[in-house]
């Protein structure tokens, strides 16, 4: 069973609930990308971020929910024993990012909705191109197990233990 994963995926894929799953299933600590790098503000300090995903990233066991690709597949991906990519449809990922938004003690603004609704728009034109790139730069022999429904999400965290 894999001890160190990566979830990977559009923005609403269920990245980070699915996390959140796993760590509690394994007692693995999650590593939540979005929430460190809005808490760093780390477009003014790339190289803390780094640090910071250099000392997460050293554990035993550990699930790390994001993609930032160009700035972390170098620390991330070589520790990976497992890349999960989450790919549910485009249409279920922006439904979803429009209802977190009104949920209560949620971090992701109203503000940023259609910036969000962009980047998953262009998401298989511009990013998963680049993620790619990434994932074969830096971690060529990590298994990938790719989920598209529910039912495949839930069969999954089920058999993680």
């Amino acid at each position: 069973m894999a001890r160190r994963i990566v979830i990977l995926g559009r923005a609403g894929s269920g990245k980070t609930t699915l996390a959140r799953q796993l760590g509690e299933r394994m007692r693995a600590p999650v590593i939540c990308l979005d929430a460190i790098w809005a808490a760093l503000n780390p477009k003014e300090d790339i190289p803390t971020f780094r640090a910071l995903m250099q000392t997460l990233h050293t554990g035993e066991t550990w699930i790390s929910d994001g993609n930032f690709a160009a700035v972390t597949f170098d620390i991330r991906l070589p520790g990976a024993d497992l890349i999960v990519w989450l790919d549910p449809p485009m249409l279920a990922c922006a439904g979803r990012a429009v209802a977190r938004v009104f949920r209560r003690g949620e971090t992701h603004k109203i503000s940023k909705l259609a910036e969000v609704l962009a980047f998953i728009w262009n998401f298989d034109r511009v990013n998963r191109p680049r993620i790619e790139a990434g994932r074969i730069a830096h971690g060529p022999d990590i298994p990938v197990l790719r989920l598209a429904s529910e039912s495949e999400i839930s069969a999954f965290v089920e058999a993680s233990a």
